[in-house]
């Protein structure tokens, strides 16, 4: 298949750090490729990948200190999609809502993966106006909100197998990976480690919208002894980050879509403490993979029941629900019913 992946702009594929969204595009777009599928990727000029490539603009967006307007690019960008839809069997978007009016004049089949909340009142009209654009979830949880939409499945995000190295043993400190904002909560993270007695490092980015959270709340808390504050890290910094941890704390007060980092802490065989809220329940195996809790106390006790999980399962379940194989057949599936063909595939 002659297939288009239509990435944002604000971060490259994949990202050189931080970014959910652009990386699950490299991982997707990389596989089909290897699968043997013609694939075009629409991303910034400093996009790595073996598809070919076409970029409305030479380096992404989030650290670009000339780009004041992003949103001037991604219409670019739409608007470079146009220029190419009728080379394309399919059009797969991964950017939000901007493109929906152009797709009433788009006679190629496409599709829209959606990568974050739901749950704001001005999406509202946006979806209830374009209802017949055809959706894709990241869970089930994340279309709750919207449930009424054009949602044609749910496919979870995968990895390539070989990007994160089981650890069979770990070190003695607990782990948190992500954003500093309220909803991920690095702060109640710190709190957990204190309760436990275990050391915590933190690998994060602090967007310019939650500096202020970020010194008010956070960085005060810095100063324990217990805490080390690492920075932004990339994939390759992950693989040891999260692989030598005895555990990853995923805190989380808002609908998380998905939750990356539990499927990449899943594929180094660490456990994780995880807050109910948004996806956890689908991505989590509760007493298998880590655990679901639902406040302080019993997240400080479920870090002291971690000795009885096996990491080897947890790189088991990996190996059976979340690789980049398995994604990507899925979207292939999705393809070939969106073109009318036999939806047969195998897993290469």
């Amino acid at each position: 298949m002659r297939i288009a992946q239509v990435s944002p702009l604000i971060e490259s594929v994949p990202p050189k750090h931080y970014g959910g969204t652009e990386r699950i595009v490299s991982y997707l777009t990389e596989e089909l490729v290897r699968l043997g599928h013609e694939v075009t990727l629409f991303a910034s000029g400093d996009s790595v990948t073996n598809a070919r490539l076409i970029a409305p603009c030479q380096r992404s967006l989030r650290k670009n200190e000339k780009c004041k307007d992003p949103v001037a690019r991604e219409v670019l960008l739409v608007d470079h999609v146009l220029e190419h839809a009728g080379e394309f069997d399919v059009i797969h978007f991964h950017t939000g809502y901007l493109h929906f009016p152009v797709c009433r004049c788009l006679s190629v089949p496409h599709l829209t993966t959606l990568h974050g909340r739901l749950d704001l009142p001005d999406l509202v009209p946006v979806f209830d106006r374009f209802r017949n654009e055809p959706l894709i979830s990241i869970s089930n949880a994340q279309r709750q909100p919207l449930a009424w939409a054009n949602w044609q499945t749910t496919i979870y995000h995968g990895l390539p197998t070989d990007l994160f190295s089981f650890r069979r043993g770990s070190d003695d400190y607990l782990a948190f990976l992500g954003r500093i904002s309220p909803e991920k909560g690095a702060d109640r993270a710190i709190e957990i480690a204190k309760r436990v007695g275990i050391p915590l490092k933190i690998a994060a980015k602090v967007d310019r919208a939650d500096r202020r959270y970020f010194k008010r709340v956070v960085e005060p808390l810095l100063n324990e002894s217990y805490v080390e504050w690492v920075g932004e890290i990339s994939d390759h910094q992950k693989n040891d980050f999260l692989g030598n941890a005895y555990a990853l704390l995923f805190p989380i007060d808002w609908p998380e879509p998905f939750g990356l980092v539990m499927i990449e802490a899943m594929a180094c065989g660490t456990p994780v403490i995880a807050y109910d809220r948004g996806s956890v329940p689908e991505v989590m195996d509760d007493g298998v993979t880590g655990f679901i809790v639902r406040e302080l106390d019993e997240a400080a006790e479920a870090v002291r029941r971690v000795r009885n999980l096996s990491r080897a399962r947890c790189r088991e379940v990996f190996d059976k629900r979340f690789t980049a194989t398995r994604m990507a057949n899925d979207y292939i599936h999705m393809y070939q019913r969106m073109l009318g063909r036999d939806a047969t595939y195998a897993y290469a």
